[in-house]
């Protein structure tokens, strides 16, 4: 603030030095005056589904605010008498109030979200005693409201309700597992909001959500090779996740996205997060095209993962079955990775949100010594109480010869991805034997 025998000129709102002092990124889409003719006039407590930067563009003022988010700051109480030297930023939730001091008072303040009609907001009587606001000029010598002075007490406040975190993929292998992780979440699945639908995405009250976890994908590999999979690909791997990326960026979400070890040609023994993507086929194109739309979103994690393991159709229970009904299979062992569980990707999704880690790509798998796909199959057979030599290696050229699958994708042949990005973030996944041994244990051993 500068100021001099004219009056004085201030930097009313400024983004980076804001954020340089510890503020979240306000992203203002709304300025608002209050003007207020004469010292008394006293408005408040409101509590809205936003957060407000407040300050006085002229006069005085005494300002207060009560928390009503739910927690243990609930009801906590802070005043501080403004003139245009200062500013606060009133996080969503905060009931804020104010009264002003002197005559000809414009109190102004920016907010980061638009005012709907006919919703009603949490708010708090001024004159509740167990607040203890030490209102300079008395409530009953000010002008107030009808609406003010009906207000309800502390005790009868209702908190401000958090804003949700929203799953989307219900019934997928990895939506389920996320489910468990988040009990509070909400998950749909394409009955609920096609991602396809840019009406209805746009339609959806993403002004509810400040955590979205996609976990819905087109993941019918070799099906994406034909004309019709290739534009469902399209549509659900790229299409999709640029759209629910713009809503991210205009509401500030943070987006979850997963992704897969296919965008890369499986050409280097460690993916690491900053290696080139190199996707061999549609499916892949799709996902890598879907990842580069989701990473323009400031609020993003893309968690690349591989070999996906959990509830319903997938390799392990499908070598336990061939294990259980005497089959010996032919498995490739010339493609190589780690197993990634659902309930283990799920936790390090939990962990990443709750330490506030970093936003960018972290790869997620197991932890453990890289493996092939003929090695897991033969530890399932052991598992099963088989004989593991019943697994017969092949190379993935024998077996593509063998199936004639006309269809058939490219697939990496290395899949292992390096794990030091999440490692210093302080999460350790589980050895993959071990979390392959319980899976089989409470998932698997019931079907014999």
């Amino acid at each position: 603030m500068h100021a001099d025998a004219r009056g004085w000129f201030k930097e009313a709102w400024q983004r980076e030095k804001l954020a340089a002092a510890g503020l979240p990124d306000l992203g203002p889409v709304q300025a608002n005056v209050s003007y207020n003719r004469h010292a008394g006039a006293t408005r408040g407590l409101h509590a809205e589904p936003w957060d407000k930067y407040v300050t006085l563009a002229t006069g005085r003022a005494f300002a207060a605010w009560v928390d009503l988010r739910p927690g243990e700051t609930f009801g906590t109480s802070f005043w501080i008498e403004l003139d245009p030297s200062i500013a606060v930023f009133v996080p969503r939730g905060v009931a804020n109030s104010y009264q002003t001091l002197a005559d000809d008072c414009a109190y102004t303040y920016l907010v980061n979200d638009h005012w709907r009609p006919g919703i009603a907001y949490p708010a708090v009587n001024l004159a509740d005693p167990e607040l203890a606001i030490p209102w300079p000029i008395a409530l009953s010598e000010a002008e107030i409201s009808e609406k003010d002075l009906a207000n309800p007490s502390l005790a009868q406040a209702v908190p401000m309700a958090p804003k949700k975190t929203l799953i989307i993929g219900a019934g997928g292998q990895l939506a389920n597992a996320l489910a468990r992780e988040f009990p509070v979440a909400e998950t749909i699945g394409i009955e609920d909001l096609d991602l396809t639908d840019a009406a209805a995405v746009s339609a959806w009250p993403w002004h509810e959500y400040d955590v979205v976890l996609n976990a819905a994908a087109y993941t019918a590999v070799d099906n994406a090779e034909t004309p019709e999979g290739r534009r469902v690909a399209w549509a659900v791997n790229a299409t999709a996740p640029a759209t629910l990326a713009r809503h991210a960026l205009q509401r500030r979400i943070t987006l979850v996205h997963y992704s897969t070890e296919y965008v890369f040609d499986g050409t280097q023994p460690d993916h690491v997060e900053t290696e080139p993507v190199a996707p061999l086929g549609v499916y892949a194109q799709s996902k890598a095209a879907g990842d580069l739309a989701v990473s323009l979103v400031p609020r993003h994690y893309i968690l690349r993962t591989s070999w996906l393991i959990g509830d319903g159709l997938n390799f392990v229970r499908t070598m336990w079955r061939l294990a259980r009904d005497g089959v010996n299979p032919s498995v490739v062992a010339d493609q190589t990775g780690r197993l990634t569980f659902a309930s283990e990707l799920a936790a390090a999704t939990r962990h990443l949100l709750d330490t506030r880690a970093d936003h960018g790509i972290y790869h997620v798998t197991n932890d453990g010594p890289a493996q092939s796909w003929h090695q897991i199959a033969a530890r399932v057979f052991e598992l099963a109480g088989r004989d593991p030599s019943a697994v017969t290696a092949v190379t993935t050229a024998e077996y593509e010869a063998s199936r004639g699958a006309a269809s058939s994708a490219p697939r990496p042949l290395q899949s292992t991805m390096d794990l030091n990005k999440l490692l210093a973030t302080g999460y350790q996944p589980r050895h993959a034997d071990d979390a392959l041994v319980d899976y089989c244990k409470a998932h698997l051993a019931s079907d014999a």
